[in-house]
């Protein structure tokens, strides 16, 4: 069961953070639902006026995290969705996706909060989507997973 043992996200003082948010454009209603779930999470934690850009899908996603990274951004949320169909396509973005935004991470030190959300049917991303209704906020999730590595990375640097 998806989310089974994951932790509550507590807010965390993200404040003087610069936070930017990638977000697919493709299933308008999920990618709604997980922009508001990481607009939420990002202001509980006091980051103020994150840079939102949207790209055309998923595949897109690393290259503009790549790009948020080297214009130095302390954290990136990268949101997308991939619903499976009936053809490898599938596969391939998905693998896409996650090389590409695990190789930005590793490659700036900037954290990179995994929103993108890899689901056999609507229902399982609507169900995540954070949405009334939904299960779970992975949108919020991952802003969380950013803000909070963020601030790991900055006390590390400190010692």
């Amino acid at each position: 069961m998806s989310g089974h043992g994951a932790p509550v996200p507590e807010p965390v003082d993200g404040s003087g953070l610069r936070v930017a948010v990638v977000a697919a454009s493709w299933h308008t209603e999920v990618m709604d639902g997980l922009l508001a779930g990481a607009d939420r999470m990002l202001a509980a934690c006091g980051v103020v006026d994150p840079a939102v850009v949207r790209v055309p899908g998923t595949f897109e996603l690393p290259v503009a995290a790549d790009a948020a990274a080297r214009a130095g951004y302390d954290a990136v949320v990268a949101l997308g969705v991939v619903v499976r169909g009936g053809t490898p396509h599938f596969d391939y973005v998905c693998s896409a996706a996650t090389q590409g935004l695990t190789r930005v991470g590793l490659d700036h030190g900037v954290p990179v909060g995994f929103g993108v959300l890899t689901c056999d049917t609507d229902q399982q991303a609507l169900d995540r989507a954070g949405l009334e209704g939904s299960t779970e906020d992975k949108g919020a999730e991952a802003a969380h997973a950013a803000v909070s590595t963020a601030l790991v990375l900055r006390t590390l640097a400190q010692r």
